[in-house]
């Protein structure tokens, strides 16, 4: 059986990353990073429970 190979073979998976060393100013950015999303969440959590705000937008009186 013959194949055809059009080119250089792509590899299956990237290979993964090392891992990285954090000095205590990223990881206190990772933290902080952490805790905006949390509370952001938590807002949106909020909003959906009051419902819509501001009704549909704005209207369109459809005079001319």
């Amino acid at each position: 059986m013959s194949t055809k190979q059009g080119g250089k073979a792509k590899p299956l998976k990237k290979p993964k990353s090392d891992k990285r060393e954090y000095d205590e100013v990223d990881m206190a950015n990772i933290q902080k990073k952490k805790e905006e999303e949390k509370a952001l969440k938590e807002l949106k959590a909020k909003a959906q429970q009051k419902g819509n705000f501001g009704g549909s937008g704005l209207k369109k009186s459809g005079k001319k």
